[in-house]
């Protein structure tokens, strides 16, 4: 995390030392979302939210440009590709955002650039005191889709919200084979395929 903020402060990022994050994402890719934050929240609200925004606009773009998504994740580009792909993506952006997108270039993550957005919007939902739900997958999940709505609804009506606005985020994970893995707070609720199999071959297991 040091060694990454130090990168991004050479970027031209104001430094962030009595700003924190409100929670902590331990993951690669959640180590760049944080940085992100606190640069832009070391600014202002201000910034921040335009941040925010900036970064919103930009996953609707990939969502909707299949071609550019697959850029991402193709080692062979240029460095003149890489850096039209960045503009293009960044264009109107706040320079926090290229600074981002240069960053996970020159350190060969680009493809983890959604993740790190996801991570953002984890932040963001926090800062903003919402309960933060992140709901796993082994396929993508339609942001307002039936499958999220129903669950939205579900937790709603439970003891978990407690009466708190809920941000539900959808990650993809296809080591979970099928099913949803549910995480809010410290409480996992776990529907995967992956863990039914791994409990039948423990059944399995003590039977032999």
């Amino acid at each position: 995390m040091a060694s990454l903020s130090r990168s991004l402060l050479a970027r031209g990022y104001a430094t962030a030392s009595a700003v924190k994050a409100p929670v902590q994402i331990t993951s690669l890719s959640g180590t760049y979302a944080t940085s992100t934050y606190l640069a832009a929240a070391k600014k202002s609200q201000k910034e921040l939210e335009s941040v925010a925004s900036g970064l919103q606009s930009i996953e609707k773009k990939l969502k909707d440009d299949q071609k550019t998504t697959e850029a991402l994740t193709n080692p062979t580009l240029s460095v003149s590709e890489r850096s039209k792909l960045i503009s293009s993506l960044a264009s109107g952006s706040s320079p926090i955002i290229t600074n981002l997108l240069q960053v996970l270039a020159s350190n060969g993550r680009l493809a983890a650039f959604p993740s790190v957005i996801t991570d953002f919007s984890t932040l963001m939902a926090a800062h903003r005191g919402q309960l933060v739900v992140t709901v796993t997958s082994a396929e993508p999940l339609a942001a307002g889709g039936a499958e999220m709505k129903r669950l939205e609804k579900a937790l709603k009506g439970s003891k978990i919200a407690q009466g708190k606005d809920l941000k539900l985020v959808n990650r993809v994970n296809p080591g979970i084979l099928g099913g949803l893995e549910v995480d809010f707070g410290e409480q996992t609720i776990d529907l995967s395929a992956s863990s039914k199999v791994n409990k039948f071959n423990a059944a399995l297991a003590r039977e032999s």
